[in-house]
């Protein structure tokens, strides 16, 4: 049975290592690529490829002037041909820079494909330049479409923290900072090394055995479960093995979701610290926004949810990277919602809530998360304890607090 494997990634020469290396290491395996950079001439490059070299390659037009689009239309099909030949064991999408793997992932597993990993390829030492990087993914050529509205530091963000498994570069120029500064943005990430040395494929291993021994379809998950120990069986590339692992669109998309987003926890190792706010006072309007640009660049990279006085009832999405926020709507806090509600509401989400509830706010609280080298803990902290209600303005109640001035209406496009 064809499996399926997603490997995306910013860097672009770590991206492509692991896909050689792959196909190097797992007999019976094609890469997929759509080259979106000609998507200006009005088509999407396909190209499948194994460890000799090209096999075919073809042009899919644009769907509503996105090469993304475009790129949805035509993998599936492609996949389902390599399921239907049953030559092929694994079928590795190699995504185009600036494509997220979510997207992808929930278009494989909606076809009824068998989606076996979702892996970015990193080099340590350009996660800090990346992140740090605010330009417009279209200054950069990498806009998957005219609309494109993404930084470079955004969307590897999401590469990154998207991913239950790293592939990790060789690189001389990464020292322990940026492997501390890695750890401690996805912490719950398998980190795979991609390796160096030969690529010619192992042709005298025992692969119908391991194929035989592999977690069975539904064993793997979002994380770390159903992966058997990279030292189990000597001589097998941990990469490969990763590449059969499982995953679980709905449990990843749950870990991503603000509400119940598996967040880092407190950490300070090799110069980089990661800082957890959490406190059950909703913030001023005005003040928080005025603090904006200091809470900002005062991180590599922040994220979390929180709660603003003059929208009690709202549930925001706090991500920034690279100097730029984003805040989102993400729906109502539980406590907001009638009982007869709960039942829409995902098991995994009312189980987040029910860990944390508050016997006066419910869920309703300011969670955020602070990452980054050189990190100023105590004067972050005084500076969100700032933007807080005081005394006087939180024993003036909710009523009271809706009347404050909304000054997130610009940001939330109200």
């Amino acid at each position: 049975m064809l499996s399926v494997a997603i490997v995306g990634g910013l860097h672009a020469d770590a991206r492509r290592a692991a896909v050689d290396r792959l196909l190097a290491e797992v007999p019976g395996s094609v890469a997929l690529h759509h080259d979106l950079a000609t998507a200006v001439q009005g088509t999407v490059v396909r190209t499948v490829r194994d460890r000799t070299g090209i096999v075919s390659a073809g042009e899919a037009p644009l769907v509503n002037d996105c090469a993304c689009c475009a790129l949805r239309e035509d993998l599936v099909p492609e996949l389902e041909r390599l399921a239907e030949d049953g030559l092929t064991r694994l079928a590795v999408v190699e995504l185009w820079d600036s494509v997220e793997p979510k997207a992808m992932a929930e278009v494989v597993a909606s076809a009824d494909l068998r989606l076996t990993a979702v892996i970015t390829a990193v080099d340590p030492a350009l996660v800090l330049p990346y992140l740090g990087n605010g330009d417009d993914l279209a200054d950069a050529g990498l806009a998957a479409a005219a609309t494109d509205q993404r930084t470079v530091a955004d969307t590897f963000a999401r590469q990154l923290e998207y991913a239950p498994v790293l592939a990790l570069a060789t690189s001389e120029d990464a020292d322990d900072e940026d492997r501390a500064l890695l750890a401690q943005l996805h912490p719950t990430a398998r980190q795979v090394p991609i390796g160096d040395g030969d690529l010619s494929g192992r042709g005298d291993r025992d692969w119908e055995s391991w194929f035989e021994r592999r977690p069975a379809e539904g064993q793997g998950s979002a994380g770390q479960a159903g992966l058997a120990s990279a030292d189990s069986e000597p001589g097998r590339h941990p990469l490969a093995e990763a590449a059969f692992g499982g995953f679980d669109v709905e449990a990843a998309a749950a870990a991503q979701h603000p509400a119940c987003a598996l967040l880092p926890a407190d950490a300070d190792e090799c110069g980089v610290a990661t800082l957890v706010w959490h406190r059950r006072r909703p913030f001023h309007p005005e003040r928080l926004y005025a603090a904006l640009e200091d809470l900002c660049c005062a991180a590599a990279r922040s994220r979390g949810r929180f709660w603003l006085a003059d929208r009690p009832d709202t549930l925001l999405h706090w991500d920034a990277a690279g100097g730029a926020l984003c805040v989102e709507n993400a729906g109502p806090w539980l406590a907001s919602l009638p009982d007869a509600a709960w039942e829409l509401v995902p098991p995994v989400r009312r189980a987040a809530a029910a860990l944390d509830w508050h016997p006066e706010h419910g869920d309703c609280c300011q969670h955020l998360v602070f990452t980054s080298p050189g990190l100023d803990r105590d004067g972050l902290e005084l500076l969100l304890e700032s933007c807080l209600l005081t005394d006087a303005e939180y024993a003036a109640g909710r009523t009271a607090w809706k009347q404050l001035p909304p000054a997130f209406d610009s940001l939330l496009e109200v």
